[in-house]
Order: C-alpha cells, then structure tokens, then sequence
C-alpha cells in the first residue's frame, strides 16, 4: 500500500522558511570617508549620495528578491590609521562591501592594501572596495586589486579630456602647476605637465609648488609665486577648502587666472567662492554638471534627491556606485563576494549619464566626462545659477570614457 508523504508539507514549509529568511536578511556596507575636519563637507555631501541610493535600491525591493542593503557609516578623519580602525570595526558589524573615495587616494590605498590582507587570510569573509573618488591611477594600474572598483574616471582620463579642451584654448599659454602634497596631488601635476604639454608643445611651464594638504589658511604666498612666474594659467588638483581658500586668496590680490582641476565644482561652497572673488576661471571635468543641458535622466534624478534630502545633487557617480553594486549582487545571484567581484567585471549598466561599463583587467569604470568652467548666467550657455549666486556651469566639451580610456600596467592578482 503507498502512503502519502507526510514529509513533503514539512520539506516545503522548510523551503519557504528559508526563502524567507534570505529575503530577510540584510546586506551591510561600510561608508568609511570624513565626517569631521577640514573635509567634512566633502564626506557629508558623499554620504547624503550613497544614502540616497541604497533607499532608493531597497524601496524597489532591495536585491536578489528582497534582500536589503544596510549602510553603516563611519568617520575615516582623513586619516589612513583611522581608516583602517573604521575597517575593523566595519568588518566586526559584518559589512561585505566598502563604499569610499573622499579621504584622498592615500588613504584608500591603505584601505585596499588592508582588505587584500584580510581577504586573503579569511576565505569566505572577503570584502570589496568600491571607490567613487580617489583617482589615483596607480590604484587600477600597478597597486590594482581584485578586491577594488573605481567607480570615476582617474587622473589621467581627466587630464587627457582637459588637454584635448586646452589643445583648442590658444589663450593658455604660462601655466603654474599648484598641488597638495599628497599622492593625488602629485600625480595631477605629473599628468599636467605630461598631458597638456602633449597637447600643446608650446606651452610653457613656469613654475611648480607643493603644499600641506588641509592645513593652508592663507594662500597669498603661494599665489605671490605663482604671479611673479607670469602664469595665466594654473592646474591644481586641490579640492574642498584648498580650493576655495586658493580662490579667495586670489580674489583679494585681484589676480585673472584660469584654473584647471578634476571635480572642483562638484564640492560645496566652490561655485560660492568663484562668485565671491569675482575674477578668475575654474575649469573642471566631471561625469555631469549641474544644468547640463539634455540630461533628462540626471534632471530627474536631482528633482527627487533635492525633495527627499533638502540638498543639491552634484555627483551621479556616487549615487551610481551603490547601483552598480545591486546591478553586479542580481547578476551573480549571489552576495557570495568573489562572485559578486566576477560579476562586476565587466558589467555594462545603463546609467543616468549613459552607459557605463566596469574594464575587467583593471576595474576602471568607463564613463564620460564633461570638461565645463563656473561662469555667470547669460541665459545661453550659463541659463542656472549655483548655491544662491548668478553663477552656474558652461558645457565646454563632453568625451565618452572610450575617448578617454587609457593602456593599463595592471596584473591583478586573483583568488
């Protein structure tokens, strides 16, 4: 005689149970950037964007059929010690993934160099670094990692879209190379004079500085030097409050000149602080700027961010980073970290600036950039202004990341 199965109502409560329990459970992520000092601004406006996102992710159900990201924040103090005490404490909470890039390139390197200790010596635990700011090149060439994502485009990409603009800018012509001394800093300078130099074989380079990171209050010595050279012109990689001291600096002497630097305007207070001195150019490069003109997608996106968060939003590359972190968990099916880092290799994603996709051999996104100057609204090419002032951005020229994708010394190691 057969029986009917009485374990086939248990097996399959056990079944949903666990199904349950999985789309239950949450995904951590450590948001390690300053949240105090002389940058804290910086980290501030860079994790109002990753928050964003990841409640953007989880009220459209999270990943892999319910799971939800959970982020947990913690205070890097712009400090590569700091920053890997926040890693411990990440990694004793049981984050999976790190979110950073606004503590400049020499602490996340140090970030990396940590998480490829600890992944190597704890199978089954590992972690990944996603870095949305820090554009070191080294990090995706000779330091790059399994373990690591860059999520803008690096110094290099950068340059290059600001020499192809100057290569068409007759006016540069003596140029000033300004840097914080720092691995960033240094590393802007070096492609400066390489790349530009490159792109316009007559120009001259009349003078180069280095100074403390965070630490300047004044920089009238600094531009003192720089005047006496003869320059018109200057690249600086510096960002945050030694951007906008520079700028004030150079207001008060009345001093005309052109600066060119990698994501200036993306900071908090530097449209301000170019309004305020009333002379002087800013050029910068990004993926987007604000009121760029035929970016429906960001437009929408910015509308919904500024009526949730009560702020401006400036960098789709951060609220992306989060979103491509979901796009690579979905595509592996798995929170499994190797596999996650598979899937991210690769990994094409439709973004709000147009498609983008994560190089395999070395973990560079590709995106575009858009080489634009804080200038005064005209109505033309300026039509909005910028945290409360009349000025705004100017669209000088937009590069795929293909246009601007560079050889890569990479041998990544791998699990």
């Amino acid at each position: 005689m057969k029986f009917p199965s009485l374990l086939a109502p248990v097996a399959a409560a056990v079944l949903l149970s666990a199904g349950a329990a999985h789309a239950q459970q949450t995904y951590k992520i450590a948001y390690i950037d300053p949240l105090s000092g002389p940058f804290a601004n910086v980290g501030e406006l860079m994790l109002t964007h990753t928050q964003y996102a990841i409640e953007d992710i989880n009220a459209k159900g999270g990943v892999l059929g319910g799971t939800k990201l959970q982020l947990l924040q913690f205070d890097s103090k712009l400090s590569a010690q700091e920053s890997q005490s926040a890693l411990q404490a990440a990694i004793d909470q049981g984050a999976r993934a790190i979110v950073t890039g606004g503590s400049g390139s020499s602490v996340v390197s140090a970030l990396v160099q940590a998480v490829n200790r600890w992944n190597q010596r704890n199978p089954g635990k590992e972690l990944l670094v996603l870095n949305h700011s820090s554009i070191d090149p080294e990090l995706t060439g000779k330091s790059c990692s399994f373990w690591h994502f860059q999520t803008d485009a690096n110094t290099a990409m950068k340059m290059k879209a600001i020499a192809n603009y100057i290569k068409k800018t007759p006016d540069v012509k003596k140029v000033y190379l300004l840097n914080q001394d720092y691995a960033h800093g240094k590393q802007w300078a070096t492609y400066g004079r390489q790349l530009v130099g490159l792109a316009r074989p007559d120009i001259q380079f009349v003078g180069e500085t280095l100074h403390p990171i965070g630490k300047v209050k004044d920089f009238a010595p600094y531009l003192a030097n720089v005047k006496q050279s003869g320059a018109d012109s200057v690249i600086t990689g510096n960002w945050g409050q030694d951007m906008t001291l520079l700028l004030k600096a150079a207001g008060d002497a009345g001093y005309n000149l052109r600066y060119f630097n990698h994501s200036a305007g993306a900071v908090p207070g530097t449209v301000l602080a170019v309004s305020q001195a009333k002379t002087g150019q800013l050029t910068w490069v990004a993926e987007w700027h604000p009121g760029q003109a035929d970016s429906p997608k960001v437009d929408a996106l910015a509308k919904s961010y500024k009526a949730k968060t009560g702020k401006d939003f400036l960098a789709p590359r951060i609220d992306m980073t989060p979103r491509l972190l979901a796009a690579a968990i979905n595509k592996a099916g798995s929170t499994d970290t190797p596999k996650v880092a598979l899937a991210l290799e690769d990994l094409s994603f439709d973004s709000v600036v147009g498609p983008v996709r994560m190089r395999a051999e070395d973990h560079q996104l590709l995106l575009p950039q858009v080489v634009n100057t804080i200038a005064p609204v005209d109505g033309k090419t300026v039509k909005v202004g910028w945290e409360g002032t009349n000025y705004g951005f100017r669209t000088d020229a937009i590069y795929t990341g293909n246009e601007l994708a560079q050889g890569t010394d990479c041998k990544m190691p791998r699990p």
